[in-house]
Formats: C-alpha cells, structure tokens, sequence
C-alpha cells in the first residue's frame, strides 16, 4: 500500500460511514424485530431497508449504501465458513450426504430449465434454485455476489430474497406437520427438515420444536447443505464465463475472493484450532453484515420494481420449493 493510498483511507471513511451507519441502525432494528416476532431477520432488513430507499438517492449516504450492499456482503459470505466443520459432514453418514447432493443438483438444474422455458434469464433460475437447494436468503446474497453485472440483478435478489423467506417461515411450520403425519422417526424427521426448510433458524426452530435429537439432526443436514454454496458459487462463475452472460461480455474472476476465504476458513474450523468463542463471534459477525447488506440492498430498491416482476417468478419459487420437498420424501422411502 502506498503512501497515497494510505492517507486516502481517512476521507474515504468520512465518505462511506453515513450510508454504512444507516445500513448499520436497520440491522439492529431487524435484529430486535425478529428477535421479538419471530419473523425472518432477512426480511424485516428488507422491508426496513425500502422504507428507507430515499437515502439511496444522491446525497451523503449513497456511497457507504453502495459499499455495505457490495462488500459488506462478500465478507459476510466468506465469515459463512466458520459455521461448518469436515467432522460434522462425516458425522451424518453416507445417506444424507447423498441425498443432498442430489437434491441440490437436481433442484438447482430444474430451475434454471424452467426459468428458461418461463421466459426468464437463467441465471434468476440458477439465484433462486440455489437459495431454495442452500440457505436461503444467505445464498441468494452469496450467489448474487459471485454473478456479473446485469441491470436487473438487484431485482432479481430482493425477489428471491423476499420468495425464500416468506416460503421459509411457511415450511417451518407446514413441515413438521407433514414429519408427524407420516410417522417419521427423529433421524428420518431431521433429516427431511435439514434438506428442505430454506433458512438455518427456520431449520433449527422447526428442528427443535419437534425434539432434541431431530433438531441436531437437522441442524447438521443443513450445515452441509450451506458447505455446498462454495461449489454452486464456483459452478455459478463458470457458467456465466463459459456463456458470457454479463454485460457487455466482461467475465466475472474464476474464483472470487469471499469464495476463497470461505474454503479457508471451513478448513481451519475443522482442525480444531479456533476456539468456540471465536466461531461463534465469527458466525454471529456474518450474519450481521448480512443483515446490514440486506437493508443496503433493500435501500437502493423501489417498491414497485417488485410489484412489476408479475406472478410468474412467484409460480416458479413455490415450485422449487415443492420439488425439493417431493424429491427428498421420495428419496428418504427409496433409501431409508
């Protein structure tokens, strides 16, 4: 780092600390909100975020807006890795480890087909496939960080981002349901929960909510479901270098940083080295520059630009969500 470069950093702190201090207080008021309604911390983030859209517009805030909504977001994305150990893959068995697999890759692979046969880009099958096969909104975000520039990218999120959530609470509560309606054992139970429900806490609440030995089970399910972002987030930049799909044909990087530092970070969680206080306050600090990012993203949107999208991104999430769920009983009576 230069001299220059050095000195620079003291202005452009003064310039970007409005826009990440407003990005900052919505964080805490979704994180007290969901906190105390039980709602998604995502969408409240969200919908905060809107509310508060004219922040976005030309004045001091837009910078520090445009720089959480950015690379906040990729460092929340790489502090994901502290949240899942190899030991904890090994753990599950050969069985669910295989059924995630296949459920994510089918699911992710018959999205963007339908998206395409929709009418829509494929790469919103491939955001929203993969925020319904990973987790959630955090992947939406994830995945969203590893694609090119597109005029309708930010859209296509807070749909997807919006989708996921809505569905996630819903599955929280119908999926339980359905375990106990078909007899399911604790193992059997956690296992159809952690390879379905979209968001990590609506997988823990609905986990728990049944018992204890479900809700570990879930828990890791789900775990190894988000270890898979780094290969979908891989699989993603391929496919757009391969097909130019960004804007004016610029490739995105063949292995974008967050996606590294995420690898990194699974593997020194799983030696062991790294205390447990130090993973917690390291997951605990992604999901706040997650949550801070939403309400970024959620700032530089209007409200109608979500009205106009129409029913047809609604008929395809529900249908993803279906799908996954179908798949997984089917392959839990085919392989139990």
């Amino acid at each position: 780092m230069t001299a220059l470069s050095a000195a620079a950093w003291p202005a452009r702190g003064r310039l970007l600390f409005p826009g990440v201090l407003a990005c900052a207080v919505v964080a805490a008021a979704s994180t007290f909100l969901s906190q105390h309604y039980g709602a998604p911390v995502m969408l409240f983030a969200l919908i905060l975020g809107m509310a508060m859209n004219f922040l976005s517009a030309e004045g001091p805030c837009k910078p520090g807006i445009e720089f959480t909504a950015r690379h906040v977001l990729r460092w929340g994305v790489a502090l994901l890795g502290l949240r899942i150990t190899a030991a904890q893959v090994v753990a599950l068995g050969w069985h669910p480890v295989l059924l995630v697999a296949v459920s994510l890759v089918l699911t992710i692979g018959v999205s963007m087909v339908v998206a395409r046969l929709m009418g829509f880009n494929v790469l919103f099958g491939l955001l929203s496939g993969g925020a319904t096969a990973i987790c959630g909104a955090s992947a939406a975000l994830a995945l969203a960080a590893a694609l090119p520039p597109h005029p309708l990218k930010e859209r296509a999120t807070l749909f997807t981002v919006v989708g996921v959530s809505a569905l996630s609470t819903l599955t929280m509560i119908a999926y339980p349901l359905i375990a106990r309606a078909l007899g399911m054992d604790a193992h059997t139970a956690g296992v159809f929960l952690g390879a379905t429900i979209h968001d990590v806490a609506q997988v823990v609440g609905a986990g728990y909510g049944m018992s204890q030995a479900t809700g570990d089970t879930a828990t890791l399910v789900k775990l190894m479901r988000v270890a898979a972002l780094l290969p979908v987030i891989l699989f993603a930049v391929m496919f757009t270098r391969a097909t130019g799909k960004a804007v004016g044909g610029q490739r995105p990087p063949l292995l974008p940083w967050f996606a590294v530092a995420f690898a990194a970070l699974v593997a020194l969680n799983s030696t062991g080295w790294l205390s447990p206080s130090l993973t917690t306050a390291g997951s605990d600090l992604s999901r706040w520059f997650l949550v801070a990012a939403m309400a970024g993203i959620g700032m530089k949107t209007q409200l109608r630009e979500l009205v106009d999208v129409g029913l047809k991104p609604v008929v395809l999430m529900v249908g993803e969500t279906v799908f996954i769920a179908a798949l997984v009983l089917a392959l839990l009576r085919w392989a139990p």
